[in-house]
């Protein structure tokens, strides 16, 4: 009876055995295909991220070359302008230089009087001097500079 009884225990054992390294074999496999699935999805995750950055890194390099086209029209603009507007100066400094020799020549004519005939340097119009004539009726009796504009003058 001992006999029968420590093989019964022994029979036992080795089932008990066998069957908790297959429970424990079966966990393992369990264990191992969910960290194979976490794996896996972690890969996906990780592809998704590098997917969005390569899109995002796409976008930005086209805003910025947009920008840039941008930025080099806006100084080509500007150039322009820039040109423009040192012409526009010298146009009127030339006219402002203009409008006071013209302002001079009146003054001189105004303080000397129209009456005198050889100093006049109206004299050749209408072939006689400021006391009629052409001038008479450009400049009337009136004391006032002449003013001009530059945009009456200029068309652009």
């Amino acid at each position: 009876m001992a006999s029968s009884s420590g093989n019964s225990s022994g029979f036992r054992n080795s089932g008990s055995e066998e069957d908790l390294q297959s429970l424990m074999d079966q966990r393992k496999r369990k264990r191992m295909e969910s960290n194979r699935e976490s794996a896996r999805r972690s890969r996906l995750r990780k592809q998704k991220h590098l997917d969005d950055l390569k899109e995002q890194v796409l976008q930005l390099q086209n805003e910025n070359a947009q920008f840039l086209r941008s930025i080099s029209l806006t100084m080509r603009n500007y150039a322009e302008i820039e040109a423009e507007n040192s012409i526009l100066g010298s146009q009127m400094a030339e006219l402002t230089q203009t409008l006071q020799y013209l302002n001079a020549i009146l003054d001189s004519v105004n303080y000397n009087g129209v009456t005198s005939t050889a100093s006049s340097p109206f004299q050749h119009l209408d072939g006689g001097v400021c006391d009629g004539g052409w001038w008479s009726s450009v400049a009337g009796n009136q004391q006032f500079p002449i003013m001009a504009a530059a945009e009456m003058m200029f068309d652009y």
